[in-house]
């Protein structure tokens, strides 16, 4: 709970911090990274920093906190916490490090703000952050203590690779040595970590797709400017790379979703992947779900795991497939139109996909009567978004 002295101090200067905020973060891991090099290998990624994308979802997770706070005394806003501390598992951060980030955090506050940055505005928001690390410390030691081991990281050998759709290879791995494998929830990631050209190893989150028991599998789309993907879709069978536990809160029956009403999946390109992860955990529980997949692709043969996709709803009692491809072998022509669908009002809705695609799509389903709170979305990367609690707020 934020003081009571520091409370007017944060009413007064939130709006000013907040426009500043995405001028501070790059700063911020400018002058982290400096001084702690070694941080890049292994924990972040070079290119979110270099598309700004870290940064941003940085500085809206500060923003929604301290606004969060302010208008909530009482609590935090644990679904943006939630997402914040499994992607921080993900990467394996520990407790430690917070007060390097507390520390170069806020000399780019200071940097920034200037002669605003009095103490007692400094003070202030040294509360806020703490307050915010804290919470997230505890959410991540629980996160870890739920493993079925203790390490960040461990090898995995690539058994299985296949090309499927547009420049998209289905991989799978088994563990290349004893440590004990945690089960994953349908809908969950892992972390792949791979050295880049210059030797420095870098983290990628991908959703884990249907497997067999002790393996780890997963669809990467080859992106020709990412620096990471072309590395990962050249891997051949027999390499050995490191993959994290299981993370991820975006699971069936998570927020907003109580399993009983109607449940539509929207995908687009590679968002496919954790509607297999979800199709495959309803048929294996042999689920009577009204679950209606509407996915969206340029064509049949750039549509990634279509075949799978097809066979498991397939599988469904009440399991329906809607496809809008682009060149006009599909049920419909075009992109997702959420007016042709008549979603019900209650149902329980996931989105995956582009960035553009699911704010499109959220937009169109809240326009149609689906309050926000019922939308659940996954964004590959740091979350540029965070809308769950802002849903949840607004219902709508």
């Amino acid at each position: 709970m934020l003081s009571e002295k520091s409370r007017p101090i944060i009413e007064a200067t939130a709006p000013v911090v907040a426009e500043r905020m995405p001028h501070i973060t790059p700063e911020f891991y400018k002058r982290m990274f400096a001084a702690r090099p070694d941080l890049m290998d292994g924990m972040f990624s070079r290119s979110s920093q270099l598309e700004g994308t870290q940064p941003q979802a940085l500085s809206n997770s500060i923003v929604i906190f301290a606004t969060y706070i302010l208008n909530n005394p009482d609590k935090y806003p644990d679904e943006v916490l939630s997402r914040v501390a499994h992607k921080h598992t993900s990467l394996g951060l520990l407790e430690d490090e917070y007060p390097t980030v507390y520390k170069y955090l806020f000399e780019a506050i200071a940097a920034d703000l200037g002669d605003a940055c009095t103490p007692e505005v400094a003070e202030a928001w040294s509360e806020v952050y703490w307050l915010m690390a804290n919470a997230l410390i505890k959410i991540e030691k629980g996160l870890y203590a739920q493993q079925a081991n203790d390490v960040m990281r461990a090898p995995f050998k690539l058994v299985s690779r296949k090309e499927t759709g547009d420049q998209v290879v289905d991989l799978t791995f088994e563990p290349a040595d004893d440590t004990a494998m945690t089960e994953a929830k349908a809908g969950q990631y892992i972390s792949l970590f791979t050295q880049a050209e210059d030797g420095l190893l870098q983290p990628r989150q991908y959703t884990l797709l249907p497997s067999e028991k002790n393996q780890r599998r997963v669809a990467i789309k080859l992106d020709p400017n990412g620096e990471m993907t072309k590395r990962h879709f050249a891997l051949q069978e027999g390499d050995v790379v490191d993959i994290s536990n299981p993370y991820g809160d975006i699971t069936l029956g998570g927020f907003g979703d109580d399993g009983s009403g109607p449940l539509y999946l929207f995908s687009a390109g590679i968002g496919v992947t954790p509607m297999l992860a979800f199709l495959s955990e309803l048929v294996d529980q042999n689920s009577q779900r009204e679950v209606v997949v509407v996915h969206s692709s340029s064509s049949k043969d750039a549509w990634p795991l279509r075949e799978e996709m097809e066979e498991l709803v397939g599988k469904l009692a009440n399991g329906k497939l809607i496809s809008f491809l682009g060149d006009g072998s599909g049920d419909f022509e075009g992109r997702v139109d959420v007016s042709k669908l008549d979603v019900p009002s209650d149902a329980s809705v996931y989105l995956c996909g582009p960035l553009g695609f699911m704010k499109d799509t959220r937009s169109a389903l809240v326009d149609a009567g689906v309050p926000g709170v019922q939308i659940q979305y996954e964004i590959f990367g740091p979350d540029q978004w965070m809308l769950r609690d802002t849903a949840r707020a607004e219902n709508k």
